[in-house]
């Protein structure tokens, strides 16, 4: 097909197999082509650039360049000494930094092919004035190696990771390739990189073969691998390559950033597998596989810019870059922005001052030595609003891998005791079943419904249930059910509930991938049902059903804006068959939910309607349950905040303090801390636990929290007199409490000296800082618990504060963790509180929240003080 191009006016040329060579083919061709026109010279340098460096890198021959042209169309071969290395396509991802030059080849030219035979292979190509063709062919498809090979099963391989990993590895060796030919001493021995370049693009090429034979958009694949019997000692080598090269990108000695751990661990698990099968092992999946927090095994997550729009819970994304790329409504809403105004921002616009420095150094870390810090944990901090107020909230990071190999963080804010405004509505039950249509029963399962194997029904009821009972809120619970329906019974799924003031919210909408845009025009707040609504959703809501679409909504049904909002939706998803079901709790109507199928080959019919009933009364007990929670832990946490106080200013006194619920569990808890300043000058400070993590022990909480408050005021007396005094009382208005606590007053002139008195009823240590890092637990003063024994007598303490010293006043949340000795998690709060102790009052109790109080069972409340002598 190319053999007019050794046609007369062709120039040639051979260039040594080195990295030079590129360059020098670039300058050959450019004045090869001396008379045609600029751009298509242009085109041809760029294209023969990434042909001959595919050469140096994978052939490692010599190449020969050959160039013409003839009636203005340019005509350029590019041969190497290598047929038996195939062609390996590997798309053409925007931001890749290696894998484009065959795309670009197939993107670019008018014309091109391949040809194999006299001991090379030749890649050729054609530009014509007019450009390429708008639709240009592929390659051919990959072939697999060939040989008698042995069959490597992947089990469970997460496709959007594996492109990823595969993009990194390739980056990685193209850099070492370049840098070892440029005389770099790196620590890989010429000959090893060679067989670790081999081993890396016979993995590709059977990986891409197996993938083509796949079907497409699925999120995680079993793979069947032809390898080499013999491959154990190159995969090795491969594996040995790679551990150096990630050394030198640690060091920062090569350009590419080191590999995420996720990227690692599968990378080991994948030679693992290749290994261990050839050696006789049976196939571990990868889902099964064990990892550390940022290592996780765990399904990846495919970056969607539209989960994040379509999200309810703030959410923001960054990129490498650490800069902002979406933002929805929640997120810019809690933060005082606009969506569009966030994107392309540093993301350090919404991080405090005090904490911007550890961020950077954070990042920077987590970039140049993949380790994670916070990745994929529940961590407290203060987010920045744009006014300069500081909202508390509790951020999980976690990664996300894009299509072309790059790595999105992807950060969810959850408002700390957050009060639900207008906007935010909350789904609640306002339609009652007398209301509308009277709930009929379900048909008889029969025919195929009934042959349906008992335990696939029953796992999918279970999950579903379970998805929603172990979620620590609603949208995530329903968010994790649209994946189970989705993968299970249905194309696309949505839930829209009720809320309080009678309106319909689409709240889930999730659809197997891949989906296409994200419909946002169909989520959020519905048109209103009105009397004059007849569609399904309509009648669904007043209480029909379960009802069987056998395709779209019909337009002659469409008779308010709510029908033709919900025609709209099947029209852009596409469904050639539904069910669509009321969702039941108590005797109310409080939604729908909607599954539909897309193809004519197996739509749901009557028989599907039993299992969708059982589906529907599960998800609504369910969905009222965790309504319930919400409510109750969102007025918990509304009073809990209420009775935090604003804390003082006093000469010479700095003081601050953090309060963070529980993140394990989403529960409220009774911690508590308060400040106050006497008549007589001392300043008082005052940090408590009452026992349970419910409402009650939040009211518990208020009411101790008010006892002592008087107490201390109206007596002004020492420290376990007021303690003494508050356990009589506690004992006599609320017999069954418990509580720990710590009273303590702050002593002393404004210039000094400065004494802490205090006394403690059960209450963990508080922690003295002193400017030079020595620290020690003041354990004098311990008491037993109030409510155990209102009669015994308490103990007094009283300790000298040095000048910039600092008093740790903390919860038992801050320290404990399940499994671990007391001793073991009080000198890790010292060794933490040792580093700090120069720094500003703001940066410590972020700092401990951060270090030690991520991922906590328990709620935290932290108070500081420190005395600082006037200049």
């Amino acid at each position: 097909m190319g053999d007019h191009l050794k046609a007369r006016g062709t120039s040639s040329r051979r260039f040594p197999q080195a990295p030079e060579s590129v360059a020098e083919a670039r300058r050959f061709v450019r004045a090869a082509l001396g008379g045609a026109a600029p751009d298509l010279v242009d085109t041809a340098q760029l294209l023969v650039s990434e042909l001959v460096t595919n050469v140096v890198l994978h052939a490692r021959t010599e190449v020969e360049v050959a160039a013409r042209v003839d009636d203005g169309t340019v005509h350029v071969r590019v041969g190497d000494r290598r047929p038996d290395r195939g062609l390996v396509p590997h798309g053409c991802p925007p931001y890749a930094g290696t894998g484009q030059g065959l795309p670009l080849v197939a993107r670019l030219s008018s014309r091109r092919g391949v040809e194999t035979g006299g001991g090379g292979k030749t890649v050729w190509f054609e530009l014509r004035p007019g450009g390429p063709p708008r639709y240009p062919d592929d390659w051919e498809p990959v072939v697999a190696p060939s040989g008698s090979g042995t069959t490597v099963t992947l089990l469970d391989v997460p496709a959007a990771l594996y492109a990823a990993a595969q993009q990194h590895r390739h980056t990685l060796l193209r850099e070492v390739t370049l840098a070892v030919g440029a005389g770099h001493d790196l620590g890989v021995p010429p000959k090893d990189l060679a067989v670790a370049l081999d081993m890396s693009q016979l993995i590709t090429t059977s990986v891409t073969a197996a993938l083509r034979r796949e079907p497409s958009g699925q999120a995680i694949r079993s793979l069947p691998l032809s390898v080499p019997p013999d491959a154990e000692p190159s995969v090795q080598t491969l594996r040995a390559v790679l551990d150096l090269a990630e050394e030198g990108a640690r060091e920062e000695r090569l350009l590419t950033l080191p590999a995420l751990p996720r990227q690692r661990l599968f990378h080991q698990w994948l030679f693992d597998q290749i290994v261990g099968q050839l050696a006789g092992a049976h196939p571990t999946a990868w889902t099964v596989v064990p990892g550390e927090p940022g290592a996780s095994p765990s399904e990846p997550v495919a970056w969607d810019a539209g989960q994040v729009q379509a999200s309810r819970t703030p959410t923001i994304a960054a990129d490498e870059r650490n800069r902002i790329i979406a933002a929805n409504g929640p997120a810019a809403d809690l933060l005082g922005w606009h969506p569009d105004d966030l994107a392309g921002r540093p993301l350090t616009t919404l991080i405090p001052e005090h904490l911007r420095r550890r961020h950077v150094a954070a990042f920077t870390s987590l970039l140049l030595s993949g380790q994670p810090r916070i990745l994929d944990r529940s961590v407290p901090l203060p987010a920045l609003h744009r006014d300069g107020r500081l909202i508390p909230v509790r951020l999980f990071i976690q990664p996300q891998e894009t299509a072309d190999g790059r790595t999105v963080f992807v950060a969810q804010l959850a408002p700390r005791a957050a009060v639900p405004g207008p906007s935010a509505d909350p789904p609640g039950r306002v339609r009652s079943l007398t209301q509308g249509e009277p709930e009929l029963p379900p048909p008889p399962a029969t025919g195929r419904a009934a042959d349906r194997s008992a335990l696939e029904r029953l796992s999918l009821l279970a999950d579903t249930a379970a998805a929603l009972s172990n979620a620590p809120n609603l949208d995530g619970g329903l968010e994790q059910v649209g994946r189970i329906l989705t993968q299970r019974l249905a194309d696309w799924c949505a839930v829209d509930l009720f809320t309080e003031s009678g309106q319909v919210e689409r709240v889930s909408l999730t659809h197997r991938p891949p989906g296409g845009p994200w419909p946002e025009e169909y989520e959020g707040r519905l048109p209103p049902v009105s009397d004059a609504a007849r569609g399904p959703l309509a009648r669904a809501l007043r209480g029909a059903g379960p009802l069987l679409l056998t395709g779209p909504p019909s337009p002659s049904q469409v008779t308010s804006p709510l029908d033709a909002h919900y025609l709209g939706l099947f029209r852009t998803m596409g469904a050639d068959s539904a069910v669509v079901a009321p969702l039941r709790a108590r005797r109310q109507i409080i939604g729908v939910l909607t599954v539909a199928r897309r193809g004519r080959d197996s739509p749901f019919t009557e028989e599907d309607l039993p299992l969708v009933h059982d589906l529907v009364r599960s998800l609504a007990l369910g969905v009222d349950n965790l309504r319930l929670y919400q409510e109750t832990r969102n007025i918990a946490e509304r009073l809990q905040r209420s009775l935090l106080p604003r804390l003082p200013e006093v000469e010479n006194l700095r003081l601050a303090a953090r309060y963070a619920a529980s993140s394990a569990t989403a529960q409220v808890g009774g911690d508590w801390y308060d400040s106050f300043v006497l008549s007589n000058g001392d300043t008082a400070l005052v940090i408590g636990d009452v026992t349970g993590h419910n409402l009650d022990a939040a009211i518990a909480m208020s009411q101790l929290r008010s006892m002592l408050r008087g107490i201390a005021v109206d007596r002004q007396e020492p420290p376990e007199t007021v303690l003494h005094r508050l356990d009589l009382a506690n004992h006599s208005l609320y017999r069954e409490s418990t509580a720990t606590c710590v009273y303590a007053l702050v002593k002393g002139r404004g210039d000094g000296p400065w004494e802490l008195v205090h006394s403690s009823a059960g209450h963990p240590p508080p922690l003295l800082i002193e400017p030079d890092g020595r620290t020690r637990y003041l354990e004098d003063g311990s008491g037993l618990l109030l409510g155990v024994d209102p009669r015994m007598l308490r103990p007094r303490a009283r300790d000298a504060i040095p000048a910039h010293a600092t008093v740790l006043l903390y919860t038992d949340g801050l320290i404990e963790r399940r499994g671990e000795h007391l001793d073991d998690a009080m000198e890790r709060l010292r060794r933490h509180a040792a580093a700090l102790a120069r720094e500003p009052l703001d940066v410590l109790c972020d700092e401990l929240l951060i270090g030690l109080g991520a991922d906590s069972d328990d709620d935290i409340a932290v108070l500081a003080v420190r005395p600082v002598p006037p200049r």
